[in-house]
């Protein structure tokens, strides 16, 4: 029997906006996400790609059906607010059904459909029925690497104005490669980034650089603010300017750094040269080499 775990809705948010190409949520064993409220409650609304989960006769819960439990990565039930493992509510009851099945642990979303759509109502929906290539066309959010204060995207999503009102995002750091540092006047005005507070890095380096880029986002987040960091692809850059930050604002190691990102995005990759300069500042803030970016799981 698989482990049941309580999970953030931030979690369940970043598993929705997983991408190689496309959308994750078009991989057919990627993501089972399960409402286990009363259908009629379900039908008016729920979290985008959820399948409601239907009872027998003597009211326990059935696996959903074409779905293969057995060899789905990530199993996640939600009800209405059940908010820990002892509450005796639909989702524990769907998650103890499905952990039988399971091979993976079977996550249940904290708060419920309540507070995850209260957070992200743009994530909801009446839709029921999707086709692979809707799926495929899925709008693609930031990851949220600290919840409701940090964001983590690519170029793309920087540009999108819908996404930046969805997220409330009030300040960003963009880190353009030289071929897209001259464009960079032409694309704040496109965005109307006078809204914004705005902060442009052309590379990043161990220097003053950085540590403007980590003072910028210190403040704004310290206040409150959320801020969105972006890159072109969104995986080696960015995700190199928020490792440095995870360590500069929560003192994390190089490798604690690292591993909460791979959390919050699958895909993220920055490049050797970005993992020396930070494997460098942290000796440098340390006075001790703590980790070797050599070891595999770097």
């Amino acid at each position: 029997m698989a482990e049941i775990m309580m999970c953030e809705p931030f979690e369940l948010y970043n598993l929705l906006n997983q991408c190689s190409c496309v959308s994750r949520l078009a991989e057919i064993n990627y993501l089972c996400l399960i409402d286990a409220r009363e259908t009629q409650d379900y039908r008016m609304s729920h979290i985008i790609t959820a399948k409601n989960v239907k009872m027998d006769s003597e009211g326990m819960f059935l696996l959903p059906e074409a779905v293969e439990v057995d060899s789905m990565r990530h199993m996640v039930v939600y009800d209405s607010n059940t908010s820990c493992l002892q509450e005796q509510g639909r989702a524990v009851e769907c998650a103890q059904a499905l952990a039988k099945a399971s091979l993976h642990p079977v996550h249940i979303v904290r708060g419920g459909f309540q507070r995850f759509s209260a957070l992200y109502h743009f994530l909801r929906t009446e839709k029921i029925i999707y086709t692979i290539m809707e799926l495929e066309s899925l709008k693609i959010y930031p990851v949220e690497v600290l919840a409701g204060l940090l964001y983590m995207g690519d170029q793309k999503q920087g540009m999108d104005s819908s996404i930046l009102k969805d997220l409330k995002i009030s300040a960003f750091i963009s880190m353009l490669q030289s071929d897209t540092q001259d464009r960079a006047p032409t694309i704040v005005n496109k965005l109307f980034l006078n809204c914004y507070k705005y902060f442009l890095v052309s590379f990043i380096e161990a220097g003053n650089q950085l540590m403007f880029c980590l003072l910028f986002s210190d403040t704004h987040i310290n206040m409150g603010s959320k801020v969105l960091i972006v890159s072109r692809q969104g995986r080696s850059r960015c995700s190199a300017v928020t490792i440095a930050f995870l360590m500069h604002h929560l003192k994390y190691t190089l490798e604690q750094a690292w591993t909460h990102l791979l959390k919050c995005k699958s895909s993220m990759r920055p490049n050797r040269g970005f993992m020396q300069q930070l494997s460098e500042w942290e000796l440098h803030k340390t006075g001790t080499k703590v980790n070797d970016i050599f070891e595999p799981h770097f």
